[in-house]
């Protein structure tokens, strides 16, 4: 079993090398999905960290953007424990972060674990228009879309988001998922989404079960 401290801390800290090389001997040891699973967790939680880290002004924005790299490396490591060595795509999702908001930690994270998961995976970056995800939505007809934001406003952008997709006609051809910080099951119904979460794998759970 892998040592799951050791990969938070690493992780943390930005250490790559070790990071790797402890994922590396993991996977050797032919793991099982859950035990991957938990890898993937301990993984989240360094990011989690990393964000802390950067509230606090102890990292920066390049570290932000070395960290969604690094993960993307560990995710990418341990899909084949993960059993997402197939080509085949369980279903399609739309993401992206809301208008007025330029986080996209979260969305990285739950990017690379619904991919690792099987899911096609159109990812519309930050400051995204509800023009932008109905272009998108009609174009590559997804399952799922998902929106993130951790700034407040996110809230009011997600509503008027959802609202764009029903007067285009498209928002009972989809099922919605939220995240990040600002969310609740309150927020979820004001926004009119289907799902909320603040945990990543949490968020791919939900949406497996949308498609299967």
């Amino acid at each position: 079993m892998a040592d799951l401290q050791a990969i938070k801390k690493a992780v943390g800290e930005l250490d790559e090398e070790t990071v790797l090389s402890l994922l590396d001997n993991f996977v050797a040891s032919n793991p099982t999905e859950e035990e991957t699973q938990q890898v993937v967790t301990a993984c989240q939680q360094g990011m989690a960290e990393v964000g802390e880290l950067f509230e606090k002004e102890e990292y920066f924005v390049g570290d932000l953007i070395f960290a969604g790299d690094l993960l993307t490396s560990a995710i990418e490591k341990l899909k084949p424990a993960l059993g997402s060595g197939a080509s085949a795509k369980i279903g399609t999702m739309v993401l992206g972060t809301v208008e007025g908001d330029l986080h996209d930690i979260g969305k990285n994270i739950f990017k690379s674990m619904a991919d690792a998961a099987g899911f096609e995976i159109y990812d519309l970056g930050i400051d995204v228009s509800p023009e932008v995800f109905i272009d998108k939505i009609k174009e590559v007809k997804p399952q799922i879309v998902g929106m993130s934001g951790v700034l407040t406003l996110a809230i009011d952008s997600m509503k008027k988001t959802v609202d764009a997709f029903k007067e285009a006609g498209i928002r009972d051809d989809i099922k919605i998922i939220i995240g990040g910080n600002p969310v609740t099951e309150e927020v979820c119904r004001m926004v009119g989404a289907d799902a909320f979460t603040i945990n990543a794998a949490e968020g791919v759970k939900i949406s497996q079960g949308w498609v299967s």
